[in-house]
């Protein structure tokens, strides 16, 4: 990895990427907030992801899903964490390693989401009866959009796995906060729950155990997609590992 391109002295605040990132983000959100209010049309349905076997599902909903917003606070705080960590990771790595860095942790974030959906909608069909289920795959699709679902609460969690949308930038941001962490793990950071500074490489692990920890036990109402998040940290350390394998540099 080419360390050499990181010079303090050519530090840039908003560098390329990351100011791209930021433009196209809230367009997209500003874009949904327009054609829903203007036309009754829920962005989301088209570039949100969807589970593989709904009807919904386009393979370019892998990239485009991160791009997608369902609120002010939610765009905020991905976009502040974008600004704060990803300039950094820009100006370490220059503009194209970056970017790569951004859309397959991004992608990735999404693979991991389907493999946990799957996982999950393979014992949820164990306890719906065949009838009922065969109903739910053929009409899931267009119950969700109509703004309904099941009485029974098994498969109206399946429906929803399988026809509801997973949106934001979030699993992409967590890889870039590993991907600091891993690079910058003694930079001190205020948390907003902590009082005092920690450093960065403990404030990655403590994330990472939240994620993991409310991912599991993920309760009714609870629509952040955690696991996605873990997706997204987990190829971000692979990635950072594979790039610096033969480097020894900590900064």
């Amino acid at each position: 990895m080419a360390y050499e391109q990181y010079r303090p002295n050519s530090f840039k605040v908003l560098p390329a990427v990351v100011k791209n990132l930021l433009i196209i983000n809230v367009l997209f959100f500003l874009a949904s907030y327009a054609v829903e209010k203007q036309y009754n049309i829920d962005l989301a349905n088209y570039l949100g992801l969807h589970y593989f076997s709904s009807g919904l599902f386009k393979p370019y909903q892998l990239v485009t899903y991160m791009f997608m917003h369902g609120s002010i606070e939610h765009i905020l705080f991905n976009m502040f964490a974008l600004w704060m960590f990803g300039n950094v990771l820009e100006n370490f790595w220059g503009p194209k390693r970056f970017l790569i860095f951004y859309m397959i942790t991004g992608i990735g974030a999404a693979l991991i989401q389907l493999l946990v959906a799957y996982i999950r909608l393979q014992s949820l069909y164990s306890q719906i009866p065949a009838d009922e289920l065969h109903y739910l795959l053929t009409n899931g699709t267009q119950i969700i959009q109509d703004g309904k679902n099941f009485i029974n609460p098994i498969a109206a969690e399946a429906n929803i796995i399988i026809n509801g949308a997973t949106i934001g930038a979030s699993g992409a941001v967590f890889g870039i906060l590993v991907g600091f962490g891993l690079l910058f793990p003694n930079t001190e950071l205020f948390l907003m729950f902590i009082p005092i500074p920690i450093k960065a490489k403990y404030a990655v692990i403590l994330y990472a155990v939240i994620e993991l920890v409310s991912g599991v036990a993920q309760v009714e109402g609870d629509n952040i997609a955690h696991f996605a998040h873990l997706g997204g940290a987990l190829f971000g350390f692979i990635l950072v590992k594979y790039w610096q394998r033969n480097k020894k540099q900590i900064f």
